[in-house]
């Protein structure tokens, strides 16, 4: 029996030191994972002040633009400006042959002298009849035939007036004026063109640039954003619009800073965008009527999650990243992002929360699902670089 005992002794010893082996050589394996793990630089999540803009086509016109069109048909006799000429209102910028609108002048101006003569005429004689009626020479039907006479003539002396008075205007309008102070555009017609009131082509454009409207269209779902955060009023939604800024064709921008001043309040259905009108100072007459560019709407976000694109890789149109978990195991997650961004940075709507830790190098090459990694912040990375940089320089 106590053969058997001590036996049993020795096997459960030899047990116990075969299993501490096979823990350490276990442990010894893990560690040795953990310590090859590659390396990679990592961020972590914070909120911070988000400023993007948000872009949108735009078409430039001028406060007023006027087309020029004749009121009478005629000859062009003189040209008094030239195109892109600085004009003030009331300043000359055709001139019509006016001969026969002079002659027509005249002709009126005859008639009425001739329809006084006739009504002074009349007058004479009514009062005449008027005498003789009552001295009972002459019947009261006499009387009232001569007072009848009498208003017919004036009746025609008014009309005749009234024939002059629209010779005389024919004729002022053969001095085409501009309506409004503006800058000219375009002059299609030339001396000796003939042009009339039916004319399809106007004469010319006269463009008030001192300020100027921008025009561009918004979305169905960015106006009820910003009715939605003004309790639906348009006009408080337009009152808490910050000032916008244009984009020029060659990329510059425009020195002058806009205002949004109106929202239409009909959404086009093949579009599905409303016009929206901004205003823009001009006071060196940069901008001209026709031009185009691009609006740039600001928006703020003081608790914004924003994350460099390269920390990103995209799959059939969706954008992922690399979570690191308190294990350092990497797990793709899929994420929203705004459509706007600066072309480096992303602002993430949904997919991160404050304190998550992402791979911020080697994302869609060498970076995979499930893979454990040695996290390290981006400092230490950029140090270590520059160090490999240095290193390799020394030797050549």
């Amino acid at each position: 029996m106590k053969m058997q005992k001590s036996m049993i002794t020795l096997s459960q010893r030899f047990f116990g030191i075969a299993l501490g082996i096979t823990l350490f050589a276990c442990g010894g394996q893990q560690q040795g994972q953990q310590a090859g793990a590659p390396e990679y630089a990592v961020m972590t999540i914070e909120t911070s002040v988000s400023k993007l803009n948000n872009a949108y086509p735009a078409t430039i016109k001028g406060r007023q633009d006027v087309e020029i069109r004749p009121n009478v048909s005629g000859f062009i006799t003189k040209l008094c400006v030239d195109e892109g000429a600085v004009v003030k209102k009331g300043q000359t910028l055709f001139v019509i042959d006016p001969v026969q609108y002079e002659e027509a002048v005249n002709v009126a101006r005859a008639a009425v002298n001739v329809a006084k003569a006739n009504v002074a005429t009349a007058e004479l004689t009514a009062k005449n009849k008027e005498k003789l009626a009552e001295k009972n020479i002459i019947s009261l039907y006499e009387l009232q035939m001569a007072n009848n006479t009498l208003a017919s003539q004036k009746a025609a002396l008014a009309q005749t007036e009234a024939q002059l008075i629209n010779a005389e205007k024919n004729l002022s309008y053969t001095n085409v004026t501009s309506p409004s102070n503006g800058v000219v555009g375009k002059i299609p017609f030339r001396v000796g063109s003939l042009v009339s009131p039916s004319s399809v082509t106007a004469l010319t454009t006269v463009s008030d640039n001192s300020e100027m409207y921008v025009y561009f269209s918004m979305n169905e779902k960015d106006i009820l954003k910003l009715t939605r955060e003004s309790n639906g009023a348009t006009q408080g939604a337009l009152n808490q619009m910050p000032a916008v800024e244009l984009q020029l064709i060659d990329g510059s921008i425009y020195n002058e800073k806009g205002k949004i001043e109106t929202l239409s309040g009909v959404i086009d259905q093949t579009t599905g965008a409303a016009s929206v009108r901004a205003t823009f100072p001009n006071p060196n007459g940069i901008l001209r009527s026709g031009g185009s560019g691009v609006i740039l709407l600001p928006e703020e976000d003081d608790k914004a999650i924003i994350i460099p694109q390269k920390a990103t890789m995209e799959i059939q149109d969706k954008k992922f990243v690399f979570v690191v978990n308190d294990s350092s195991i990497v797990k793709m997650t899929e994420i929203k992002i705004l459509p706007v961004n600066d072309g480096k940075t992303y602002v993430v709507t949904s997919g991160l929360n404050t304190g998550d830790r992402i791979v911020v190098e080697g994302v869609g090459t060498t970076v995979r699902d499930g893979m454990t990694v040695k996290p390290i912040t981006v400092a230490e990375a950029t140090a270590k670089r520059q160090q490999v940089i240095a290193q390799q320089g020394s030797k050549h």
